[in-house]
């Protein structure tokens, strides 16, 4: 298929029910024993009734009854949380994008007065998004959460580091050190509660066990230094983005984070491709701003799954009045997906594009060339490192 590999051998008992031309045996059934297979992927927004494709086999074939709800899913994790915690603590990372927000909300309504959330402000946030979240957690959620910032520290251990995997790598075992150091401030903390997904682990961690069919470390999973002096704790690990969004819709956590588009742990870090430096940083921060503004303004936030800016780690020459300048590219990729697993990108108005592009390349100084995304997933991911 598009892989460019294909089964060309039929198994015994088999028989074809689907062929492309590229490959014979597209789909083939066993229909005594009820069993099928697939050489494309039905699960990809690409493929057309990939969905019913399911639906069929669980619901008409298998017979499965459909009896997945939120408000049983809920009650699970929290009972299955307190199971776990028992009498001891829980310190929670807590970034105020919506999967952290959920497991915070949850645990914390599992064990309530055990909860420690930590804020950690590395530095590598949107433009005045962390402090206004946090309000939000102190005064409107009571939870018990602390802010600390580590800005310093993050851009410091990040000083010429140009690697995606390094990057990552380096943020995750900070996190930790900051987590360790203030659980030590209290009594009984044995578990770190985290917002992994299941498209980070299935990123993160190779099915098959091989190097290199993994794709990327996630800072919350292939990040994370091995002897750390917690136990982990993930409630939706086993959770898509869209269920968590019905989770968090049931525990009551406002629109405007529940429905904030995803944010990755790095931050900004992975989106300042190659050596990350505080100029860089509030050269996006300006330029993610605007962009995202605009989104907003122009009802396109809530269409998109995700976007975001980027600075890429070349310059090019350009013209600003009389002048010849040489700085930055920043690219843009706005995105529409289900799951996150693949993703297709939004198709904006020419009009849009224009007005962006000029607001960026005349308000940010830095900045004299914008370019937009149009790579799907596969085969490039949604996050450029």
């Amino acid at each position: 298929m598009s892989h460019e590999d294909a089964v060309v051998k039929m198994p015994k008992k088999f028989k074809v029910i689907a062929s492309t031309k590229d490959s014979k045996l597209t789909i083939i059934e066993n229909s005594n024993d009820k069993i099928y297979g697939v050489q494309f992927h039905p699960e990809v927004t690409h493929t057309e009734n990939g969905q019913q494709i399911f639906k069929n086999f669980l619901f008409l074939i298998c017979k499965i009854k459909k009896k997945w709800n939120i408000k049983f899913e809920k009650k699970r994790l929290i009972n299955e949380i307190r199971e776990t915690v028992k009498n001891d603590r829980v310190i929670c990372a807590l970034s105020g994008g919506v999967d952290s927000s959920v497991v915070a909300l949850l645990i914390n309504k599992a064990i309530k007065k055990n909860l420690i959330c930590i804020m950690v402000d590395t530095g590598l946030m949107r433009k005045e998004e962390f402090k206004y979240t946090f309000k939000i957690f102190k005064n409107k959620y009571k939870l018990n959460v602390k802010l600390i910032n580590a800005s310093n520290l993050f851009i410091s251990k990040l000083k010429n580091i140009s690697n995606p995997e390094k990057k990552r790598k380096i943020i995750g075992n900070l996190f930790i050190k900051i987590f360790e150091r203030e659980a030590k401030k209290y009594k009984k903390i044995k578990f770190l509660a985290q917002g992994t997904l299941y498209p980070d682990i299935i990123e993160s961690r190779s099915a098959s066990g091989s190097k290199t069919s993994k794709i990327k470390s996630h800072h919350n999973v292939g990040g994370l230094p091995k002897n750390m002096n917690f136990k982990l704790i993930e409630p939706l690990k086993e959770f898509f983005k869209d269920e968590v969004r019905i989770l968090g819709k049931s525990l009551g956590l406002i629109k405007s984070i529940n429905f904030k588009h995803p944010f990755p742990g790095p931050g900004l870090g992975i989106r300042i491709i190659g050596n990350i430096t505080l100029e860089k940083i509030k050269i996006l921060q300006e330029a993610d701003h605007i962009y995202i503004n605009e989104l907003i303004k122009n009802n396109l936030y809530d269409k998109i799954w995700q976007a975001y800016a980027a600075l890429l780690s070349i310059k090019t020459v350009g013209v600003m009045g009389d002048s010849r300048t040489y700085e930055n590219i920043c690219l843009l990729r706005a995105v529409t997906s289900e799951d996150g697993m693949t993703a297709d990108y939004y198709h904006f108005e020419k009009n849009f594009i224009d007005q962006i592009s000029n607001m960026i390349v005349n308000n940010v100084k830095g900045i004299n060339r914008v370019v937009y995304d149009i790579t799907s997933k596969p085969p490039g991911t949604i996050e450029l490192e």
